[in-house]
């Protein structure tokens, strides 16, 4: 199994984390990685609040988790990997760009409505997974 290869290939995955009051929160993100960080953006599609709690509880609680998985009703192709590392809103305008290059390159959606809220840089501490069989193959099913 590789992980990277799986983790590239997922379209969409559930970020974790921790509310200033304690409590978890999880919420599904589309994202894109490098060497170094996987990132997510607040893009144009409606949200309930202009006050995420996502951006909330990364201020209060910067360890956050991400996980993409797989499911088929053939178990030998279930497969998941996680991300943990430690979130910050981007506030530089170069790495905004970058993160915000491959989101778009990853989403064709983004190339006409470029994300214009904040952007999470989550800098990748540890990545695990699972495969059901060493053999997976990550193509949707």
């Amino acid at each position: 199994m590789d992980k990277h290869s799986l983790l590239t290939s997922a379209r969409v995955a559930v970020l974790a984390s921790v509310r200033p009051d304690g409590r978890s929160h999880a919420v599904p993100i589309v994202f894109a990685v490098d060497a170094e960080y996987l990132y997510t953006a607040v893009d144009h599609k409606p949200k309930s609040t202009g006050r995420l709690a996502r951006l909330e509880n990364i201020a209060a609680h910067p360890q956050v988790s991400v996980l993409v998985q797989h499911y088929s009703n053939d178990w030998e192709k279930l497969w998941w990997v996680r991300v943990d590392g430690l979130a910050t809103v981007i506030e530089s305008p170069n790495h905004r760009q970058t993160a915000l290059d491959l989101l778009t390159a990853k989403y064709p959606q983004y190339q006409e409505h470029p994300p214009a809220g904040a952007v999470i840089a989550i800098r990748i501490e540890s990545v695990t997974g699972w495969a059901a069989s060493p053999s997976v193959d990550s193509r949707p099913t």
